[in-house]
C-alpha cells in the first residue's frame, strides 16, 4: 500500500468519524428534547448526554437554531427509517390485521422510542414560532400517508388518503395522550380496531 493510499483511508477514516460523532450529538439531543423538554435543550445538556467532551456540540452547531435543525433533519432519517421497516415487514391481509400491525407500532412509539416521539412532538411546537420547520417536518407523515392509502385504499376505502390522515391524527393523539398521562397497561388495540372498522364501514 503506497503512501497516498494510505493518506486517503486516513482521511475516509475521520471523516467517518466526524459524521458518527455528529450523528451521536444528534442522538442526544432528540433524548434530552424528548425526556426533558426544548427549555432544556442546551450545548452542555447534549455533551452530557452524548458523553463528549464539552464543546462538542457547540464545534458542530454554530447556535440553538442550527442544533434544532439538525435533530429535525435527524429524525426524519430515523423515522423514515422505522417506517420503511414497518411497512417492509408489515403485510396485513385485512383490516384486522393493519389494526394489529398498527397496534405494534403504536406501542413502539410510545414505549422503546418514547423519548423520540416525544421530541417529535416538542419540534411541533417549536415550529409555532420557526414556521421553517414546518417543511421538514411533514416530510415524514407524508411518507407514512402514501403507505397508509394504499392499505386503506385495498379494504375497500372511498376516500383513502383521507381517511389515513383521519387515523394518523388520531395516532397522534393517542400518542400524546400516553406520553403526557402513560397508563400502565396502555392497549390501544381497541380504539384502533373500531376506528378503522368505522372508516372502512
Amino acid at each position: 500500500m503506497g503512501t497516498t493510499d494510505i493518506v486517503a483511508r486516513g482521511a475516509t477514516g475521520r471523516a467517518y468519524g466526524v459524521a458518527r460523532r455528529r450523528e451521536q450529538v444528534l442522538d442526544a439531543g432528540i433524548r434530552v428534547l424528548g425526556s426533558e423538554g426544548a427549555r432544556r435543550l442546551t450545548y452542555q445538556a447534549v455533551d452530557a448526554a452524548a458523553g463528549v467532551p464539552s464543546g462538542t456540540t457547540s464545534n458542530y452547531f454554530r447556535n440553538r437554531a442550527a442544533l434544532i435543525d439538525g435533530i429535525v433533519d435527524h429524525l426524519q432519517v430515523l423515522e423514515r427509517r422505522d417506517w420503511e421497516t414497518f411497512a417492509a415487514e408489515a403485510a396485513p391481509a385485512d383490516a384486522g390485521e393493519l389494526a394489529e400491525a398498527v397496534t405494534r407500532f403504536l406501542r413502539y412509539a410510545t414505549g422503546p422510542e418514547r423519548a423520540r416521539t416525544a421530541a417529535r412532538f416538542a419540534l411541533f411546537l417549536e415550529s409555532m414560532a420557526r414556521p421553517e420547520l414546518r417543511p421538514p417536518l411533514t416530510r415524514g407523515r407524508e411518507a407514512v400517508v402514501d403507505w397508509g392509502t394504499q392499505w386503506l385504499r385495498h379494504f375497500g376505502s372511498p376516500t383513502p388518503r383521507r381517511h389515513c390522515e383521519i387515523l394518523l391524527d388520531y395516532l397522534d393523539g393517542v400518542a400524546f395522550h400516553q406520553l403526557a398521562f402513560p397508563a400502565e397497561h396502555f392497549d390501544p388495540g381497541p380504539g384502533i380496531r373500531e376506528l378503522l372498522g368505522r372508516l372502512l364501514d
